[in-house]
């Protein structure tokens, strides 16, 4: 197979696409039933989203809800232009951001080797691709299109 990647990172740009698909995917089984995530529960007094736990949240859960709440609004926010480059770095942004902030939240609170590994490791290359995409932002010209 050849690598069509300009700066040749063809095996290493799987990995960061592959740690995402797999937070994506813990996050689901996290967040409890299917029903409760696709209906989008989201109740603040009793913990994460599609959870029903009675009591006080736990400074770990509040972390993960601002995450996401953070997350959710800055993604609705993000302005669309219709330029697809735009709107896919713009949306990201926050979403990556989103990312990091729940990887932080795993590294403070967190025993698991694997995943406080895995959320060093997130938090480490969304930033990089967060300046990335800012940079490209940046580049385009006024108006978000080509």
């Amino acid at each position: 197979m050849r690598c069509h990647a300009l700066d040749g990172t063809c095996g290493r740009a799987a990995r960061p696409i592959a740690r995402v698909i797999l937070l994506f995917l813990g996050l689901i089984a996290w967040c409890g039933s299917e029903t409760a995530l696709a209906a989008g529960e989201h109740d603040m007094e009793k913990g994460m989203p599609g959870t029903h736990v009675a009591g006080p949240t736990t400074p770990f859960a509040t972390m993960m809800e601002t995450a996401m709440t953070v997350m959710d609004d800055g993604m609705k926010r993000a302005p669309m232009t219709g330029d697809p480059d735009h709107d896919f770095a713009a949306m990201m942004i926050p979403h990556h951001q989103g990312a990091i902030d729940m990887a932080k939240a795993e590294l403070l609170y967190g025993k698991n080797p694997v995943l406080r590994r895995l959320a060093q490791e997130i938090v480490v290359t969304q930033n990089s691709e967060i300046t990335v995409m800012q940079t490209q932002l940046q580049k385009q010209p006024a108006g978000g299109s080509h």
